[in-house]
């Protein structure tokens, strides 16, 4: 680090972090920190040199960790960070680009060293590290807390800096340093309840930042900002080939490489579709948020955020009772879903915004395009082979939860398709969606017969299918063929299980213990044996439709209409938190943890 650029194998034996790190206290006001920050690293662009760099920069870490209690330099860089934040606002209108990078990098360091104390450490002894007085030189718990201090500041970070060329870069790290302070969860094996993130999160000075912040990631995962093309800061080259400014500048362009590439976590795969580094890691951060655990003496605020924004079309008043309420276009936030489908963080946020926001439910199943909607889903649970089981069983909650309204199965069948070249059984030029979602439904069901064998996601399916039943309209005649040979596959695994329950019970029955007949089956049964053996398909749906008529209705039990709707888990955390936590270790953008470090979920350490 310092004024010339670093390479990751020259990081352990960089002067500036061994002074940073070592058994010198330094000023807050010490020229050192602009030194420190005056640097342009070629970021990482996979996770094998994200896992150098945490290797390369481990023995600087645990050198300050064990010196911070006697230097306090971890406060002074806390400091100056927190200080630099006060101007960046008026930095960013003057195209102030040194000062906002030098504060870019003085989060970008304080970002990787919260990463190895969390890991490291528990929550008492960082809270420790963070409240170090330097007068007295000891730490006291009544002394100014700098963690509450440097959270709130990414908050206001976050919500109030202009998003620009020369800001996003810093947005990003503000929302991931976010993410890492929050992380201490993948370090435990059973779900956190009660955390320093409870404490600083949802009471205190960042509350008020609740609505705001909620808001701001929402349209940070809207609008699907790209990062600045490369060159973007480019400064003029001095004659000489290099220099600071040039030097900063380069390091801009390498930057924005591993933010386009992805590659982070155990998996280190390009991800081209990775497009919006920014809208990535304000929806993962979002989704972590929303599924903090409430508090002992109060409830989750992000998650009451989620649940209770309206249509900015809404004129209505918000009731006094929904406290952190917000409003946001509806039309640009359905629009963003629909093309975002394709990862699993983004069906995440719509399943959790149809199960808990009335206000999109409604206005998501009053669309008349919801095609546009349902497609990438069954899209999702037609590739059931390439993806992962959460990704599809949120798929199918999410349509679960859409055929519990009759007004979405009327309208789906009519919506006409045509041409749906992603389903390859069968040549689809023109078909209902309503026909189509019949056929992947029952495919997904047929798919779990023979392979996975689960029976959360069977229940499922053919809680959707009944769901629909009642409103099946014009339906296709290759959907008509799939429901009758699903209904002759069910109906054989029934008999036989009936057959082998009739075994077992036949020995118990007396010789008055006489089963009733089926009186609907045998009532029909009788007519047509009457008509003949040779009947043509329309001689028996008229037999059909006769007996109906002449039936006594006496004899026969009324069901009421069922309707399967979704009820979440009593503890939905203890499946929802892993997940979650899941996709941030695989997609977050420039943040890598060891594998064998983890606790919450079992990780491959390739």
């Amino acid at each position: 680090m310092g004024s010339n650029s670093s390479r990751i194998g020259d990081l352990p034996k960089n002067e500036y972090l061994k002074k940073l790190s070592g058994t010198e206290s330094v000023s807050e006001n010490d020229p050192f920190w602009n030194q420190l920050l005056s640097f342009s690293f070629p970021a990482p662009t996979s996770s094998t040199e994200l896992k150098l760099l945490e290797e390369a920069t481990i023995s600087v870490c645990r050198s300050l960790v064990e010196n911070n209690p006697r230097t306090g330099n971890l406060g002074a860089l806390i400091k100056v960070f927190l200080s630099r934040t006060k101007e960046l606002k008026l930095s960013a209108e003057c195209q102030n680009h040194i000062f906002i990078w030098q504060t870019h990098n003085a989060l970008f360091i304080i970002c990787c060293l919260l990463k190895v104390f969390i890991c490291q450490m528990s929550e008492e002894e960082l809270q420790l590290h963070f409240t170090y007085e330097e007068k007295s030189g000891n730490y006291s718990s009544d002394s100014e807390d700098l963690l509450e201090e440097l959270l709130c500041c990414l908050m206001q970070l976050i919500t109030d800096i202009p998003l620009l060329d020369i800001t996003y870069e810093i947005s990003v790290e503000a929302i991931s340093t976010m993410v890492v302070f929050l992380s201490c969860q993948l370090f435990h094996k059973e779900v956190l309840r009660q955390s320093i993130s409870h404490k600083y999160l949802m009471r205190g000075p960042c509350l008020p930042y609740t609505s705001k912040l909620v808001k701001t990631l929402l349209y940070n995962f809207i609008r699907q900002e790209k990062p600045p093309p490369p060159g973007t800061h480019v400064f003029p080259q001095q004659s000489d080939g290099g220099g600071l400014l040039y030097g900063l500048a380069s390091g801009v362009a390498r930057l924005w490489t591993v933010f386009t590439l992805g590659g982070v976590g155990s998996k280190a795969t390009a991800s081209p579709e990775l497009s919006s580094p920014l809208a990535n890691q304000s929806l993962l951060l979002l989704l972590v948020l929303a599924n903090l655990t409430d508090a002992s003496d109060a409830p989750n605020p992000y998650r009451q955020a989620i649940m209770s924004f309206k249509n900015t079309q809404d004129s209505s008043p918000f009731p006094s009772s929904i406290p952190h309420a917000f409003q946001i276009n509806f039309n640009s936030l359905y629009t963003a879903l629909c093309e975002q489908q394709t990862s699993d963080q983004a069906t995440l946020l719509l399943y959790t915004l149809l199960h808990q926001n009335s206000n999109i439910r409604t206005y998501m199943l009053a669309r008349t395009d919801m095609e546009n909607l349902v497609l990438p889903i069954l899209e999702i649970l037609y590739h059931v082979e390439e993806r992962n089981s959460h990704h599809v069983y949120m798929a199918l909650i999410i349509l679960l939860i859409l055929t519990e309204d009759d007004g979405f199965n009327r309208s789906i069948h009519e919506v006409i398709l045509k041409n749906i070249t992603w389903y390859s059984e069968r040549v689809l030029t023109e078909i209902s969606l309503g026909s189509l979602l019949i056929l992947v439904v029952i495919r997904t069901i047929q798919y779990n017969m023979t392979r996975t064998r689960d029976k959360y996601l069977h229940t499922n399916c053919l809680a959707a299918l009944a769901n629909m039943s009642a409103q099946f309209r014009s339906l296709h005649q290759y959907a008509a063929q799939r429901i009758i040979s699903l209904f002759s596959l069910l109906s054989k695994k029934h008999n036989k299980v009936l057959e082998q329950a009739t075994q077992s019970l036949r020995g118990s029955l007396s010789s008055n213990d006489v089963p009733l007949p089926d009186y609907v089956i045998t009532f029909f049964s009788s007519r047509l044996l009457q008509a003949g053996a040779e009947l043509s398909v329309e001689r028996v749906l008229e037999i059909i439709k006769q007996g109906v008529i002449a039936l006594p209705k006496d004899r026969l039990k009324k069901f009421p209409e069922l309707k399967f709707k979704y009820v979440e888990e009593e503890q939905p955390e203890e499946f929802f938190i892993p997940y979650v936590w899941s996709l941030v270790y695989n997609s977050a953008v420039g943040l890598y943890w060891n594998p064998q470090d983890i606790q919450l979920f079992t990780m491959d350490s390739d």
